[in-house]
């Protein structure tokens, strides 16, 4: 992984050029373990939410937790108009599994439909949301986490190795 992101950084004047004309921190782009595992999570939490504006809701986060940004917004755009309505309907049948409720038979995609059943899928809904949202955000966060060290130590155990067999020879 940490490879992948490696190779992605040999333009680092264009991004300097690019921070220095907009006075951006440059805490916020940092690639490394830390930040690009936290601009996973927010951006997921954020994603996961029905709600308008997810991006600015990323910046907004951004004087309460350290991540990499342009990853947390790209992770919101996961959700996006062809995955949102899957995302909300396995969203709404989970809160409802959540709640014990039974879910609403005949759905019709009409606006008269939703505003007549607003009162039966919000709570479900949103439900549902805080589940994706907190938990599988914070489970995608430590697998992430822990790839990404399992990756450093592997890359570490092949240089010792390749260095003693070039002391062997």
């Amino acid at each position: 992984m940490r490879k992948f992101f490696r190779k992605k950084t040999s333009g680092r004047g264009k991004i300097d050029t690019f921070l220095d004309k907009y006075n951006l921190p440059r805490a916020y782009f940092n690639i490394n373990r830390k930040m690009v595992t936290r601009g996973v999570f927010v951006g997921l939490f954020w994603g996961f939410i029905p709600m308008p504006m997810q991006m600015l809701a990323v910046v907004a986060t951004t004087p309460f937790i350290r991540f990499n940004v342009p990853i947390a917004i790209a992770m919101v755009w996961l959700s996006n108009p062809f995955t949102m309505p899957p995302m909300y309907y396995i969203e709404y049948l989970t809160g409802n599994f959540i709640l014990g409720h039974e879910n609403i038979k005949d759905i019709e995609l009409t606006l008269e439909w939703f505003s007549a059943n607003i009162g039966d899928i919000f709570i479900p809904l949103y439900v549902g949301t805080a589940f994706y949202s907190i938990v599988v955000s914070t489970l995608i966060y430590f697998v992430l986490n822990w790839l990404w060290i399992k990756s450093v130590k592997e890359e570490k155990s092949e240089k010792e190795e390749k260095r003693r067999s070039k002391k062997k020879d």
